[in-house]
């Protein structure tokens, strides 16, 4: 039975200015540039304490920029000039703008430095996108 199980296929890696808005499904390797706690309290669902953490990170490669949204347990592995793979990430959008996300399908991992330098000329959250209807 093993035999016939799939051979696990190895992530491709996506660049920051590839990233679309409504895609998912991205493995990318960035470095941190700046991260800024955006909200941060405390829940009371049934018997213990939730606290919920969410933190604005501009991250990028050497293609450019954009905005993750980091949330809870994430907040602590997304510290300025940490190297980090985002598996799974896709594309919010917010405001018209794009903002990079891990779900609960997703992982958020430290990894060693990298020796690239973030391209900071080129910010994709700055884009500003607009849905239009298409009458045929």
């Amino acid at each position: 039975m093993a035999e016939a199980k799939a051979e696990m296929r190895k992530p491709v890696l996506t660049k920051v200015n590839q990233l679309r808005p409504g895609t998912s499904g991205h493995t990318l390797t960035v470095k941190v540039v700046s991260s800024k706690m955006v909200m941060q309290k405390g829940r009371s669902d049934g018997p213990q304490m939730r606290q919920m953490r969410i933190s604005e990170c501009l991250v990028g490669d050497e293609t450019g920029m954009i905005v993750f949204t980091a949330r809870n347990d994430q907040v602590d592995i997304v510290k300025p000039d940490a190297t980090i793979i985002l598996r799974n990430a896709k594309i919010d959008m917010f405001k018209g703008s794009m903002r990079l996300a891990v779900d609960k399908w997703g992982r958020v991992e430290a990894t060693d430095p990298s020796d690239f330098s973030v391209k900071t000329d080129n910010n994709l959250s700055l884009l500003e996108f607009e849905m239009v209807n298409v009458v045929e």
